[in-house]
C-alpha cells in the first residue's frame, strides 16, 4: 500500500518511520507542501492521502483525490471538520481518523496555559531575562478551592477534569453525554458553569451546534476575573468577542492552543513577516494572554499514538475492515 504525506516536517517523519518498521506492507512518501486542491493531483499512483487538520480537504481537493485515484483519506489528528465528507462519500472514498492519542498530552498542556496564564509565567520569563526581579504585573491567585468548567468530557476533557481534581479544585462539568467515569465532577447546564468557573477549560469538537459557543453574550455570564482556556477548536471562540472582552478585564488570563486565524500560522516560522492579519497581534499585545501554536498533542507519547494508529487505519483499509476511527458523512 503507498500513502503520500503531506505538510511533513522533521519530526513526523522520524515518528512515523519508527513505527514503518513493524508495517512492511506499508510504503510511505514524504511532502513538505500541505495538502490542498492544487497539489492532490501529486497523489496519482498513491492508494491514500495522509493530511492534518490544517490541510484542505474541501470538496475540490476531494474531487482532484478522486481523479488521481485515491481511495482512502487518513487524518492524523482527531479533528475533522476541515474533511468534505459528503464529498468523499460521494466518491467512495474512506476518511479515518486518531480520535485518541495521548489524551493526557492535550490536557497537561491546557494546564500549563492555565498556570502560566494565571500565574503570569511568560511575563515573568521575559522579566528576569532582562534581569528585572520586581513582582510588579506577576500576582496570580490560587486554583486550590477555586471551580474549574470543564466543557466537553471525553477522553480529554476527562484528564483535564482529573488533573483540576488532582490540584484540589472542585469540578463540574457540561456535555451531552455524560462520563460515567467522572464520578468525581458535578455535570450543570452550560449557562450554570459560566456562572460558576474560576477555570473554563474547552474540550469540545467543532460543529454547528458548537460554533462560537464563547461569545459575546455567554462571555456575559462568566465571572469577573475567569481564566478562559482553549485547546481544542478555534472556531469555539468567536475572536472578536474575546478580544472585546478581555479590553473589558473580563479574564483573569486567557491560555489559547488554537484561535480562529491560526490556519496560516500553524507550525510556520513567520518570524521574518509582518503578519497581514492583526488578530494574533492584538492577542498577543494583552498581558494576560498566552498563546501557544497549536502544540497541545506534541509528545513523544503522542507522535507514537498517532503514528501507530494512522497506519493501522490502513492496515484495516487495505483488509476491508472497518473499525470506529472511520468518519461518516451524517444523515440528513
Amino acid at each position: 500500500m503507498r500513502i503520500l504525506f503531506f505538510d511533513t516536517k522533521n519530526y513526523d517523519r522520524a515518528s512515523f518511520d519508527k513505527q514503518l518498521e513493524h508495517y512492511p506492507g506499508i510504503e510511505v512518501d514524504y511532502l513538505k507542501t500541505d495538502l490542498a486542491p492544487k497539489t492532490a493531483p501529486l497523489a496519482k499512483g498513491f492508494d491514500a492521502v495522509c493530511a492534518f487538520v490544517s490541510s484542505d480537504v474541501g470538496a475540490e481537493t476531494m474531487t482532484a483525490l478522486h481523479e488521481a485515484g485515491v481511495r482512502l483519506v487518513l487524518m492524523r489528528c482527531a479533528g475533522f471538520n476541515n474533511v468534505d465528507l459528503e464529498k468523499a462519500a460521494m466518491y467512495g472514498i474512506r476518511v479515518m481518523r486518531v480520535p485518541g492519542y495521548s489524551p493526557e498530552a492535550v490536557a497537561e498542556h491546557a494546564m500549563a496555559l492555565a498556570l502560566t496564564a494565571n500565574r503570569r509565567i511568560h511575563k515573568a520569563y521575559v522579566k528576569v531575562r532582562e534581569n528585572d526581579f520586581s513582582l510588579s504585573g506577576l500576582m496570580g491567585f490560587n486554583f486550590y478551592q477555586k471551580t474549574a468548567g470543564i466543557v466537553g468530557t471525553g477522553k480529554i476533557g476527562a484528564a483535564m477534569a482529573r488533573i483540576c481534581r488532582g490540584f484540589g479544585m472542585k469540578v463540574i462539568a457540561y456535555d451531552v453525554y455524560q462520563n460515567p467515569d467522572l464520578d468525581f465532577a458535578e455535570y450543570v447546564s452550560f449557562d450554570e458553569l459560566l456562572e460558576r468557573s474560576d477555570l473554563i477549560s474547552l474540550h469540545c469538537p467543532l460543529m454547528d451546534s458548537t460554533y462560537h459557543l464563547i461569545n459575546r453574550d455567554t462571555i456575559a455570564k462568566m465571572k469577573d476575573g475567569v481564566v478562559l482556556v482553549n485547546t481544542s477548536r478555534g472556531g469555539l471562540v468567536k475572536t472578536e468577542d474575546l478580544i472585546e472582552g478581555i479590553r473589558a478585564r473580563k479574564f483573569f488570563g486567557v491560555g489559547l492552543d488554537v484561535y480562529e486565524e491560526e490556519t496560516k500560522n500553524v507550525f510556520e516560522d513567520r518570524s521574518d513577516e509582518i503578519l497581514e492579519h492583526s488578530t494574533t497581534a492584538r492577542l498577543l499585545s494583552f498581558p494576560n494572554v498566552m498563546i501557544t501554536s497549536h502544540q497541545g498533542f506534541f509528545t513523544q507519547e503522542a507522535l507514537a499514538a498517532i503514528s501507530r494508529t494512522t497506519l493501522d487505519n490502513a492496515v484495516a483499509f487495505e483488509k476491508g475492515e472497518t473499525n470506529s476511527n472511520e468518519v461518516l458523512k451524517r444523515e440528513s
